[in-house]
């Protein structure tokens, strides 16, 4: 039986470790984007109150008006998938697009 063994030092890990945050921000924020796109536009009341909000170890997008679930759940003709489904596959597809950079 072979073994072999891999011994990565403190200044590599913290690179790989930045280089996956920021990989991960720049995914999320590009996300906020694409959801503010997909969000229906009337008289913009919905696009200017979707919020981006970041914690440490959390971000969040947040339709802060009375209808935002009515415009998710397809009732728009301009989204009639809604904001939510496509920006997760949109997510998806910015995650795996920046870990192939790292």
């Amino acid at each position: 039986m072979a073994k072999t063994s891999l011994k990565i030092n403190q200044a590599d890990m913290r690179k790989l470790q930045t280089q996956i945050d920021h990989a991960v921000d720049n995914a999320t924020e590009d996300t906020f984007e694409f959801f503010k796109k997909k969000t229906p536009k009337k008289s913009g009341n919905a696009r200017r109150n979707t919020k981006y909000k970041e914690r440490s170890t959390n971000a969040q997008i947040l339709g802060d008006y009375d209808y935002s679930g009515v415009l998710d759940a397809g009732r728009s003709k301009q989204a009639p998938k809604g904001m939510t489904k496509p920006s997760l596959q949109e997510l998806r597809k910015q995650v795996a697009r920046n870990f192939r950079k790292i």
